[in-house]
């Protein structure tokens, strides 16, 4: 093994310890989310097991981060960004930020086919930023039922309960800005011309 290689692999456990400090999850919950034991992810951690692609799979499926982020991987040049739609909920889901913490950027596609549905509000921590770009959004939220059109946006509490949906017969696309901690989004005006 080159000295590169070496290194790299060296700083696979703490760049996996970080990581998981980062997001603020423990072993156990790791442990339950992956499948893999809780002593295995401490020594993993610590540098007395070595990394394996079946031990890595889950780990940064589990963080929701690529392969090459929990290995260090040097970056390639290419500045293109491949993105891997989710469908869920009858949308489909365009992770557009990278990581697990902090601010989550997504653009969010429900197609015509979709059904509408009744709505069936959640709540969980974090604060949420909606802005429609094409076609109309229901937005439920708390004992507000509101149709947002192309260009509008809105913001609220996710303690709230809330559900969104198709409001018109077409496709809706939005943007969502997720912060699990509570982080609000910031919207600066450029100052008044004379």
């Amino acid at each position: 093994m080159d000295d590169t290689t070496g290194r790299v692999v060296a700083e696979v456990g703490p760049r996996l310890r970080a990581l998981r400090l980062r997001r603020q999850v423990t072993l156990a919950e790791l442990s339950t989310a992956t499948g893999i034991s809780v002593s295995t992810l401490s020594r993993l951690e610590s540098g007395q097991r070595k990394a394996t692609l079946e031990l890595l799979l889950p780990l940064a499926r589990a963080h929701g981060v690529p392969l090459d982020d929990l290995v260090g991987a040097p970056a390639t040049g290419d500045p293109r960004v491949h993105i891997r739609p989710i469908t869920r909920y009858g949308q489909v889901i365009l992770p557009l930020s990278r990581g697990s913490g902090g601010l989550q950027v997504f653009k969010h596609v429900i197609p015509a086919s979709a059904p509408k549905g009744e709505p069936t509000p959640q709540v969980h921590e974090g604060y949420e930023w909606m802005y429609v770009i094409k076609g109309e959004l229901r937005l439920v939220l708390g004992e507000h039922d509101i149709v947002l059109p192309a260009g509008e946006a809105a913001e609220f509490d996710t303690r709230t309960p809330h559900w969104f949906g198709r409001a018109g017969e077409g496709s809706v696309e939005f943007l969502s800005l997720f912060g699990p901690q509570g982080q609000r989004m910031h919207v600066r005006a450029a100052p008044a011309r004379d």
